[in-house]
């Protein structure tokens, strides 16, 4: 029997508020995506849509998968996974199944996540499951929603907000506190982080190295007329911030979160009057073997490379390599709006952010 009014691994969705600057304040998870898992199981619940033991389906290339699935183990629910051979390793998709999951791992061949192809294929098990449910991480109200919860914690630990930094993947985490905290202090300053070839800011889409942001395609919750600036971070830069968090925090993050702390430290310095926050949505655990691995790391052509301390702004939206860091101003316009507008001519110069405060 399903209980709605137990608060399933709560400690697991509450961020470590740590102070990387004066005027800097992280939110370090160890599991964020419980926040929207646990969010829409229990409202569709409430709602009669998710039913005592119901198949549960999503899509995912990240730590939403755990979150679903640990939920999954705790309320007696099937759950299938569908994701990319290349965007999950043996030892993850090993423990998503000793959860309980059924993990599907299709082939990649363009390695950019083949998210079509798994979209086609979780169809095709709801076609076949009439008490299936579809988590809808990427286009569910319910993901933004529940990041109202992270934004109390953020005027909590702070008291005034001026900048949010953070990744966008499903769109939800960034979106969701940004809005929240929009309605608290209007002036607020949105960052958005995302990597090189993803779709979500109008480049065109091809292999990622850096996961746990970025996509292949556009999510509903993506909501494109919040954000200021955008931010689009290389893999090697990622993953020196990430190493650096660990030595200078004690902070045992994975990429996504270096990301967003390298933009994020940008965002404090250049700024040093406004108050930032940042979110770090994955820890290092997933990472050991690779990122934090000096072998893993050699192997990479241009290893080691210098970590940029300023992002590149770009007048014309356009990928780079894996090294690079570059921005550019958004100005809560419309995807539609920027991508007829890219000429230089179009777009204000590039004096910073401060202008929004």
């Amino acid at each position: 029997m399903v209980t709605l009014d137990v608060d399933y691994f709560r400690d697991l969705e509450t961020p470590r508020l740590a102070r990387l600057a004066p005027n800097l304040v992280a939110a370090a998870f160890p599991l964020m995506k419980l926040m929207p898992a646990r969010f829409i199981l229990d409202r569709a619940a409430s709602n009669g849509e998710l039913k005592a033991g119901s198949h549960i389906v999503e899509t995912t290339s990240g730590t939403f998968g755990m979150a679903v699935a640990l939920l999954a183990a705790a309320r007696d629910y099937r759950l299938t996974l569908v994701t990319a051979s290349t965007l999950i390793d043996a030892k993850y998709k090993a423990r998503l199944e000793r959860i309980g999951a059924t993990v599907i791992a299709l082939d990649d061949p363009r390695g950019d996540g083949n998210q079509p192809g798994r979209l086609e294929r979780l169809q095709e098990i709801l076609a076949n499951e009439p008490d299936g449910f579809w988590t809808r991480q990427y286009d569910s109200p319910g993901n933004w929603l529940a990041y109202a919860r992270l934004a109390e914690l953020f005027i909590r630990a702070m008291g005034k907000v001026d900048c949010l930094v953070g990744c966008v993947g499903t769109g939800g985490s960034l979106c969701g506190t940004a809005s929240f905290l929009r309605t608290v202090f209007p002036h607020l300053t949105v960052f958005a982080v995302d990597t090189h070839r993803s779709i979500l800011f109008g480049q065109p889409v091809g292999k990622r190295m850096l996961r746990g942001l970025g996509n292949s395609v556009l999510p509903k919750n993506v909501r494109h007329e919040l954000v200021d600036e955008i931010h689009w971070v290389g893999a090697y830069p990622a993953y020196r911030t990430a190493h650096r968090l660990l030595r200078e925090h004690g902070l045992f993050m994975g990429p996504t979160s270096g990301a967003a702390a390298l933009v994020a430290h940008w965002v404090a310095t250049t700024l040093p009057d406004a108050q930032v926050a940042v979110i770090m949505p994955d820890e290092g655990h997933r990472h050991a073997e690779t990122v934090y691995n000096d072998e893993w790391l050699s192997a990479l052509p241009g290893w080691p490379c210098k970590e940029p301390s300023e992002p590149r702004t770009l007048t014309t939206i356009a990928p780079a390599a894996e090294t690079q860091w570059t921005r550019f101003l958004w100005l809560r316009r419309s995807l539609d709006d920027v991508l007829k507008t890219r000429e230089a001519s179009d777009v204000p110069p590039a004096v910073g952010a401060a202008e929004n405060l």
